[in-house]
């Protein structure tokens, strides 16, 4: 994935969803591989939106809006209430849930706090959220080593009890969308919380 202008974040208890502020940033799949067709994931965006409009009322829903889907291991980038393009993701081995050390994928209204990794190769891994010149070998076929790598959106709760204080917080979890070296887990809950995505 790589970078270009913002949005917000916002999850449901069934869907991670997120709006970005603006940070300026796109997503293309750094392989060629493109997204799946926009028009596969609408009827599903709809729903969503109007659940949206209901449980956060005044949340400009014209923004671009990240939604992931627990259930389908899937990010659909949401511009102007249309789906923009569809992205395989791999989402917590452990499900859904806010806990501190849970291992566990966040729900609820999310905002993109910070990203990071412009500049980076594809595979570059990232620790501490800098670029630590080493490159991950895509290749590699044993232990999943959990590398970050490319770039990292950082999350950050936006309600107070679900994903937001005390040990629910998901800024102080590290809970980030970002580049995994393990591409061959994307499409299956793997990741140890964050949402991974392709290089």
């Amino acid at each position: 994935m790589t970078f270009g202008p913002d949005r917000i974040a916002r999850i449901t208890r069934v869907l991670f969803l997120m709006t970005l502020l603006p940070l300026s940033m796109e997503f293309r799949a750094g392989d060629g591989t493109p997204p799946l067709p926009p028009a596969a994931g609408q009827g599903i965006v709809d729903l969503l939106l109007e659940y949206m409009e209901i449980r956060y009322p005044g949340q400009d829903l014209h923004q671009d809006v990240l939604y992931v889907s627990i259930h389908r291991q899937q990010l659909f980038h949401v511009r102007d209430r249309q789906v923009v393009a569809i992205y395989p993701v791999a989402t917590a081995t452990n499900g859904p849930g806010t806990l501190q050390n849970s291992y566990r994928t966040p729900t609820g209204l999310h905002r993109v706090f910070s990203k990071h990794g412009d500049g980076v190769p594809p595979f570059g891994i990232l620790r501490e959220r800098e670029f630590t010149g080493e490159l991950a070998d895509p290749d590699f076929a044993g232990i999943d080593e959990d590398w970050i790598t490319s770039r990292i959106l950082r999350l950050d709760g936006l309600e107070p009890g679900i994903n937001q204080g005390g040990l629910r917080d998901s800024h102080e979890r590290c809970i980030y969308i970002h580049g995994t070296a393990n591409e061959g887990s994307i499409g299956t809950p793997s990741s140890n919380g964050c949402i991974r995505m392709r290089n």
